[in-house]
């Protein structure tokens, strides 16, 4: 008995660890999740944290490779074994989850789970997520000890789970009223700017022919302001970048809208990060080149939804030769790409953001053969 606390008591200070050292909400899930698969011996532990859309705000797992994931497919829904478990708010445990008249079909890579043990993580009467474990180690499957300990451990993982999304609530908060006040500096800067650029352009006009030296010396003028001012005005874009990046990075940010995409339109939405691991080299990305790719990909994703009439639309993300690159790929109706170049379409704006980079975005299509627009920015 005192050998199970103290390992509840050890998994349970690993998860309230995690929220003192500022993770993330899903940072602290994936300690949740480890920590629990540990606790009780199991080779496979997820946790999936509802929305109001019938799917899964986050949905986290142990046992299961990047690989595999990418194979498997979209997160499941609230449906099936899952759904009933977030509706009735009851644990589960069971000596063959295919047996059950709940368990609904798993994607063709999904890993085969048998005994199963799943218990909500309660804050209240309300469900915040569901945490379970499949295929235990040890022979016999999940026992009762089993499920009074999850059901121990879910009860604290709760407190730091709701500690994380305060703090982190609090963390956003702070940003935005410094984005505010940056942007409102910033924009008195710029406006500034603007002004004297517009009193030296009439400055100059009026010297053309009288005295084109000094001419001269004004445009140069005007030239030096309007670098300044694009300077500032690029400050706060990079100031005013999405919430969504400081949370989770761009993978996870443009993971989740692809996701959203899925649900919303009837083409399928996939996306993939890097091929043989080169995902991890996106790490510590500046955060002017995280916007710039995630605006691109918003940009050639809202394309592909509204004027390809594609079945398809796919999404990767990795690194080549020091390189970001970003593909967005479609089957749908293509466009003369040659005549659309520079009009239209955004193609323009998506190639502006590459440039300041010091990158390039390639647009590829003809009619009837799908869209790609690929983006290239250093590293």
């Amino acid at each position: 008995m005192n050998g199970d606390r103290d390992a509840v008591l050890h998994a349970v200070s690993s998860a309230v660890l995690a929220v003192t050292r500022h993770l993330s909400v899903r940072e602290v899930l994936q300690v949740i999740v480890r920590s629990a698969q540990r606790l009780l011996d199991a080779r496979y532990a997820a946790l999936g944290v509802p929305d109001d859309e019938g799917a899964f705000a986050e949905f986290v797992a142990e046992g299961i490779s990047d690989e595999e994931w990418a194979s498997i497919g979209p997160t499941p829904r609230q449906h099936g074994l899952l759904g009933a478990m977030l509706r009735e708010g009851a644990p589960v445990r069971l000596p063959d989850v295919r047996r059950d008249p709940r368990f609904d079909s798993w994607p063709r890579a999904h890993p085969v789970l048998k005994d199963f043990l799943g218990v909500p993580i309660r804050d209240g009467e309300q469900v915040l997520g569901i945490v379970f474990l499949s295929n235990k180690r040890a022979p016999g499957g999940f026992t009762e000890d089993d499920q009074r300990l999850l059901t121990m451990f879910a009860a604290h993982a709760a407190i730091a789970l709701t500690n994380a999304r305060l703090y982190e609530r609090g963390r956003e908060l702070a940003l935005v009223e410094e984005r505010t006040r940056m942007a409102r500096e910033l924009h008195d800067a710029v406006t500034q700017k603007l002004f004297s650029l517009r009193l030296t352009a009439q400055a100059a006009a009026s010297l053309v022919t009288r005295d084109p030296d000094r001419a001269v010396r004004e445009l140069e003028r005007v030239e030096r302001l309007a670098g300044e001012a694009l300077a500032e005005l690029r400050a706060v874009i990079v100031e005013l970048r999405p919430a969504e990046l400081d949370r989770h990075g761009l993978a996870e940010t443009l993971r989740k809208h692809v996701r959203l995409l899925d649900r919303l339109h009837p083409a399928s939405f996939t996306f993939r990060l890097g091929d043989g691991g080169e995902g991890e080299a996106l790490c510590g990305l500046a955060p002017e080149t995280e916007a710039a790719v995630l605006r691109v990909a918003q940009e050639a994703l809202h394309n592909a939804a509204r004027h390809a009439a594609a079945e398809a639309v796919t999404v990767r993300l990795g690194c080549e030769g020091g390189r970001v690159v970003l593909e967005v790929r479609d089957d749908g109706a293509g466009f003369d790409a040659a005549a659309a170049s520079g009009r239209g379409l955004g193609i323009a704006s998506m190639g502006d953001r590459a440039q300041a980079l010091g990158g390039s975005v390639r647009v590829s299509s003809e009619p009837g053969g799908g869209t790609l627009v690929r983006m290239e920015v250093p590293r």
